[in-house]
């Protein structure tokens, strides 16, 4: 396949050499962050990956979609835009697949964590948190992992119904609510933890990335699938929709 990359930026690199690696796929152009984007560029690319930051994302959104070539995104910081995005995905009738998180390890942990939530739901002396850390250069927080994270515990856990980001030095956190902690230090690539806690047991559930080769080659994947799904049932899918069909398989 052959695929069109929005970003060369460290991920962007990532991603490049993963394509040009695997054997099976080229790079047909690789568009920097301030490149001019019209829907000609696609053409002849069998999927668009996009790495690049949420003001460069939702600016060459319309001309990405008016190509009509299905996209990859792995761009965060834009969840409070993803009803609009949906709806233009539509009105264009194309495809597109967003995940905060490529990395095949992080997908499976994320699975663990849900369920890990939702086994201590019945039991009050049970407490859980989430944690993520990142290098000091990552611009959005909590990080798209950790949302999506937060999101799966709320709705595997009945106990827990909101979540806090920060917390001032006088806040109580109340037994409802979800801490979801930031930590920026140094160039960590990404570390997830959830914590679970009684008076009797301490569970720790994490998964350290140890280079940004598992984000890129899942992000290569996604698109392969998300090529061959869009023929058939374009639209707008996540990661969830990918492994689905895999652990189905």
């Amino acid at each position: 396949m052959k695929f069109t990359l929005v970003g060369n930026g460290r991920m962007g690199q990532q991603v490049a050499q993963v394509v040009r690696q695997s054997g099976n796929h080229e790079v047909a152009v690789v568009l920097d962050i301030d490149a001019t984007i019209t829907p000609e560029v696609f053409q002849g690319s069998d999927a668009i990956i996009d790495f690049t930051v949420r003001g460069a994302f939702l600016a060459n959104l319309p001309a990405m979609l008016a190509s009509g070539v299905p996209v990859v995104v792995g761009t965060t910081g834009w969840d409070d835009a993803q009803e609009e995005v949906k709806r233009q995905i539509t009105a264009a009738g194309t495809s597109l697949l967003y995940s905060a998180n490529f990395s095949l390890g992080v997908n499976i942990f994320l699975r663990t964590v849900r369920e890990a939530a939702r086994l201590i739901s019945p039991f009050d002396q049970f407490d859980i948190a989430f944690e993520e850390q990142h290098h000091t250069g990552k611009a959005d927080f909590p990080s798209g992992t950790a949302v999506r994270a937060a999101a799966m515990i709320l709705s595997a856990n009945s106990r827990k119904k909101t979540v806090v980001r920060q917390l001032s030095d006088d806040y109580k956190l109340a037994s409802d609510e979800l801490q979801v902690a930031s930590l920026r230090l140094g160039s960590v690539f990404g570390k997830h933890s959830a914590f679970i806690d009684s008076e009797a047991d301490e569970i720790v559930i994490s998964h350290t990335a140890k280079n940004r080769s598992g984000f890129a080659s899942g992000a290569v994947e996604a698109a392969s699938w998300l090529a061959l799904r869009h023929k058939t049932a374009p639209g707008f899918y996540t990661m969830e929709d990918f492994l689905n069909e895999k652990f189905a398989g």
